[in-house]
């Protein structure tokens, strides 16, 4: 394919993906002067591509409302990517793990390949194999999560109708910051307008969807991902762990991440040298703190709760009594 030509299907290709592409935008897409670019309109044009010139400040081009495009053309590593993408995204719990969308969609790709193409993708599905489980669905609907999505990127307040994780729920009013997916499940973050604070909400769990009428401005401070992992480690549990860790936050965060504890630098201090920070974690059971505190190979000081203490002791001598046996001599 000549480049003159595979040039015209790229500006085909970011036409298609909406909105207005302004001729400056195009020309540094394309590594092609402006004057270049609108030639290339033009070629559309002439294919009886309806190609709309939009005038103004942010003009450019866009593709007329409506419009159904040719079938799709892919190159080798587009439709790998597309392919692979898709199945990822079924095994990591971003898309329906046992929904048919991720199937059929593939389906409609292989056929409009090339059957060498085809067959040497096939090759690469049939031989891949993975190394983890296939993650549970959590997966939303796509009748939740593009109104939400939408709510989130125009700033516009969100009505749903959520059911907790023990049974209980309602409609809430919701100022969406964000969009975030997170082992295998898709969150949106922000100020729950029913409840008057910022709530973390599952996506599989919403039901209903639907954006409302006005805007509102999203306030600074942490950006989405970092609100839902605090949430998620702040989240009720039975027991409240609080330590103090010899270090940084930076290099006791490399540690430990945010889902799992919050970490601030300790400004108190304890006369020695060197810094400190504190380590808070909610957490179900205690048996697997005293693992996690030992992997951070640096001194630490357990707050609270007392059992924990007894725990760390219980774990020390046994790597301790690990350490003075000798291997049994062998045959």
């Amino acid at each position: 394919m000549s480049r003159p030509v595979s040039r015209v299907l790229t500006l085909l290709e970011l036409l298609q993906s909406g909105g207005v592409r302004t001729v400056a935008e195009l020309a540094d897409r394309l590594g092609v002067g402006e004057r270049t670019v609108r030639r290339y309109v033009d070629h559309l044009v002439d294919l009886d591509i309806p190609v709309e010139s939009v005038r103004g400040r942010y003009g450019g081009y866009r593709l007329a409302p409506g419009h159904r495009m040719p079938p799709l053309m892919l190159t080798d590593d587009e439709a790998l990517a597309v392919l692979l993408g898709l199945v990822a995204g079924r095994r990591t719990g971003i898309t329906a793990a046992a929904g048919t969308a991720g199937e059929t969609a593939a389906a409609k790709v292989r056929r409009v390949l090339p059957e060498r193409l085809r067959h040497r993708l096939d090759a690469v599905l049939d031989s891949l194999t993975f190394t983890t489980a296939p993650a549970g669905t959590a997966a939303p609907e796509a009748a939740v999560l593009l109104p939400v999505a939408d709510a989130v990127r125009h700033h516009r307040p969100l009505a749903i109708r959520y059911t907790g994780g023990r049974g209980g729920g309602g409609e809430r009013t919701v100022y969406p910051y964000g969009l975030v997916a997170h082992a295998g499940r898709w969150y949106v973050t922000g100020r729950d307008l029913s409840a008057g604070a910022e709530r973390t909400f599952r996506l599989d769990r919403i039901d209903t969807a639907r954006v409302l009428p006005g805007t509102f401005a999203p306030p600074p401070g942490p950006g989405p991902a970092e609100r839902v992992l605090t949430t998620l480690a702040t989240a009720p549990h039975r027991h409240e762990v609080t330590v103090r860790v010899r270090g940084t936050a930076e290099e006791v965060r490399a540690r430990l991440p945010g889902s799992v504890a919050v970490v601030t630098p300790d400004d108190e201090g304890d006369g020695e040298g060197g810094a400190w920070c504190r380590v808070e974690i909610r957490a179900e059971r205690l048996d697997w703190v005293p693992g996690v505190l030992a992997s951070l190979d640096r001194p630490f000081v357990v707050e609270r709760p007392d059992e924990l203490r007894g725990l760390v002791a219980d774990l020390a001598g046994r790597l301790m009594d690990a350490a003075r046996h000798a291997p049994p001599p062998r045959d």
